[in-house]
């Protein structure tokens, strides 16, 4: 059951939310029923965010979160994986996974984040931040730098060390801050901020990391839903930024 815990931690993550199914050649409603009823026995009370045709008939895309898995209809097998068009050399689930990612960062709401920049940037970045990691506090140094080059930036808390960590303890000292900007940029120049407690979403943060997939700091989520890890100097940034809006266009 290992295998499922990911899914489990959206499951307590994200709540209940909307489904929305589609229809396909020989997948109706008893399909669509199985299917179903075998998500709810995996994760009680919960149901994804959508539930749709895949490429391949006789497996259904089922986004949780920032998730994209498969399910074959009948409900019995479930795929944690890719599928690769090979005719025309594409990764079909990527896209998808981006927007589920994306998707899933915007519905923690900005009132939920600590972010630095005009809301007229051009460009909004988020970032899973760890307050004692190295780059982090570089990245955060240059906070100016990647401002002027028209980028934003959404700090969610990732505390590398886990809960109850010190450095745990310091971004929730960060979010109940009278200040929290402030607090952030002393903390990361290694200042003391004020222990303080109280009702926070740094958990949460941590929560939905694991589940993107975050394995250090910082992570950048790109407003596509791409995930860059590690620091990227502000001008490379921007630059990449730039590329990505062409590609889309």
């Amino acid at each position: 059951m290992h295998i499922l815990r990911p899914i489990f931690f959206l499951a307590a993550l994200f709540g209940a939310v909307t489904v929305s199914l589609a229809a396909e050649e020989g997948k109706g409603p008893a399909a669509d029923a199985k299917l179903l009823e075998r998500l709810q026995q995996m994760m009680p009370g919960v149901k994804p965010d959508s539930v749709s045709p895949s490429a391949i008939p006789g497996l259904s895309e089922v986004v949780i979160g920032p998730r994209v898995v498969y399910m074959t209809n009948d409900g019995r097998y479930l795929l944690q994986a890719s599928i690769i068009d090979l005719d025309n050399e594409k990764n079909i689930t990527e896209p998808r996974r981006q927007k589920a990612v994306s998707d899933a960062v915007d519905k923690v709401g900005e009132e939920n984040m600590v972010v630095f920049g005009d809301k007229k940037a051009a460009h909004t970045v988020t970032v899973f931040t760890d307050i004692d990691c190295g780059y982090c506090r570089k990245l955060h140094k240059e906070m100016e730098s990647y401002n002027k080059e028209g980028i934003r930036i959404r700090y969610l808390f990732y505390p590398r060390s886990g809960m109850h960590s010190p450095s745990y303890v310091k971004a929730v000292s960060v979010w109940c801050a009278p200040d929290r900007n402030k607090a952030m940029t002393t903390a990361k120049a290694d200042g003391k901020v004020e222990p303080k407690d109280c009702t926070n979403p740094v958990a949460d943060h941590m929560r939905l990391g694991e589940m993107i997939g975050v394995q250090g700091t910082p992570a950048m989520v790109l407003p596509g839903g791409e995930v860059l890890p590690g620091y990227v100097p502000a001008d490379k940034l921007a630059q990449y930024l730039k590329q990505g809006e062409k590609k889309a266009d």
